[in-house]
């Protein structure tokens, strides 16, 4: 990957050469770090499939400071991924409760979202707040509290 002057880019660049005009020396010394760079890698990922299927036969106490090196680092892994988890948790519970208090200030009628604090929609005035959980006494679907009939069984809901 040192040789790679573009890093990451060198498949980027690999294709891109193919508009440039060929005998170029440019453009073959840029095919040819590319195709290195993909070799590298290649090796890379060969090279830790190799020391997965060693560690699975022999076991990381075989490997001296490198195996106690690798389990240093599972812990870590660990650590890291139990952070990871609760900062998902958290971006999701800040999600739900944007997304609870976007639904409160959407009018139901317009649907424009207001701003915090209104109590009726600044479009239309139609009062806002929660929506009122209704349900169909026949059937038990919910239903919108301005429904005159069950859109599932068509039962006429009493006011």
């Amino acid at each position: 990957m040192g040789n790679d002057l573009f890093g990451g880019l060198g498949g980027l660049v690999k294709g891109l050469s193919g508009l440039m005009p060929q005998e170029d020396p440019g453009v073959k010394l840029f095919k040819a770090q590319a195709e290195y760079g993909e070799l590298e890698k290649k090796e890379e990922q060969q090279l830790a499939q190799i020391g997965r299927m060693a560690i699975e036969k022999y076991g990381i106490g075989e490997w001296g400071e490198a195996g106690e090196k690798l389990c240093l680092t599972r812990r870590n892994m660990e650590e890291a991924k139990k952070q990871l988890n609760h900062a998902e948790n958290e971006n999701q519970e800040a999600d739900e409760k944007k997304r609870q208090s976007e639904e409160c200030r959407t009018c139901r009628e317009c649907g424009m979202l207001n701003p915090e604090g209104v109590k009726f929609c600044q479009e239309c005035g139609t009062k806002l707040g929660a929506r009122e959980k209704r349900f169909c006494p026949e059937c038990g679907a919910e239903v919108d509290v301005n429904v005159r009939f069950c859109g599932e069984c068509g039962h006429r809901m009493e006011d």
